[in-house]
């Protein structure tokens, strides 16, 4: 699967994270190097950076300035899947390194508009 120029945005999200169907991200790829800019909602701006390992998996690292001015940083590994109308959803379990260093579950689906 190739993710370069796909668009994402929030499905569902644990209540301590802060995507939500108001976020955007816009993916990039490069070889087994995959990274997004993402926005919106509670995110004002960031980033993922990560490695699509053998599994077809992806590991990142993510950060990003929400609306109250925090910086928020963590670490998310996503399983890709397919809905019934075959867009494809990414499952994902993350961890934050910043605020209370929860943990959470989130999906996002690949949609057509920015």
């Amino acid at each position: 699967m190739n993710y370069d120029n796909r668009i994402f945005r929030g499905k569902t999200n644990s209540d301590n994270g802060e995507v939500s169907e108001s976020t955007r991200f816009h993916y990039h790829q490069s070889g087994d190097q995959i990274w997004a800019e993402y926005s919106g909602g509670d995110v004002v701006k960031g980033h993922l950076q990560g490695k699509i390992l053998s599994d077809g998996s992806l590991d990142f690292l993510y950060h990003h300035e929400n609306v109250r001015g925090e910086l928020m940083a963590g670490r998310c590994r996503s399983v890709p899947d397919q809905s019934v109308e075959g867009k494809t959803i990414l499952k994902e379990s993350w961890k934050w390194f910043t605020g209370d260093q929860s943990e959470g579950v989130s999906e996002i689906e690949e949609v057509s508009d920015s």
